[in-house]
């Protein structure tokens, strides 16, 4: 046998190994760059982006405010107690008017020095002042003069407020949601209507909500002066609560 001939037949089998591995691997590319190609979808379809605003009005039902005691003592023990004392009349006060427990939260109790400041010399202590701060929730907006002046006729020196709210506020959010809502589809129907198209359906809703302080009304203000003199006059007036509605609706023929 010729010496060429086994070196000859190994180079065939290399070869033909070369070539099954090449068409082995050409499927495989090719399903690659088929799975690697985007897919394209149709949308005739136009998003319009909407927002409207509706507010609802409410006469406030509920009041808040704090009220406390401030003493002064040569000492900080003097000073605490004489203001334990006196809080405690202001918090029997505070029940006798009707107020229930649930709406009495202390706020803060503190007690400091009282200083004296002379020019060149150091702060000289004077004495010390205790105060004592509760938070109160009047349900009954009608009594709260009546329980503004029992408060200070029972010793209390500090009172803020009131700030009046609505205890239930989610049926008048409701009715703004629902006005800003039609304002907003009126305003896609005009939209649609000027392009020729129609409204499709709502894409998304975001929602915001606000509240307002009340304003006074003439005529509570005029009930209130109309009041027995020796009552502390008060005036809820009016709140308002709004809702800001983004809304994307659908347009399409």
């Amino acid at each position: 046998m010729h010496p060429a001939l086994p070196r000859l037949a190994l180079s065939r089998r290399v070869l033909a190994s070369a070539l099954l591995a090449l068409f082995a691997l050409g499927p495989v590319m090719n399903a690659s760059a088929q799975v690697a190609a985007p897919a394209s979808a149709a949308n005739d379809g136009t998003l319009l982006s909407v927002s409207a605003e509706a507010k609802a009005t409410r006469i406030p039902d509920v009041a808040t405010m704090s009220t406390g005691v401030v003493t002064q003592a040569a000492d900080a023990n003097g000073a605490l107690r004489a203001n334990a004392e006196e809080m405690s009349r202001v918090m029997a006060a505070v029940k006798a008017a009707g107020i229930a427990e649930r709406d009495v939260q202390t706020s803060g109790i503190s007690i400091y020095p009282q200083y004296r400041y002379l020019e060149n010399k150091p702060p000289v202590i004077t004495g010390y002042q205790a105060s004592n701060t509760v938070n109160l929730k009047v349900r009954d907006i009608a009594k709260l003069g009546k329980v503004l002046d029992a408060l200070v006729a029972s010793g209390a020196n500090q009172v803020n407020g009131p700030n009046f709210e609505i205890d239930q506020p989610e049926e008048a959010y409701d009715e703004a949601r629902r006005n800003a809502l039609a304002k907003a589809q009126a305003r896609a129907e005009m939209y649609a209507k000027t392009l020729g198209l129609r409204v499709r359906r709502i894409v998304s809703i975001d929602e915001g909500t606000g509240y307002q302080p009340p304003v006074m009304l003439r005529g509570t203000m005029m009930k209130a002066a109309a009041m027995d003199a020796m009552e502390t006059p008060v005036s809820p007036g009016e709140s308002t609560l709004s809702a800001n509605l983004n809304v994307v609706f659908e347009l399409g023929r």
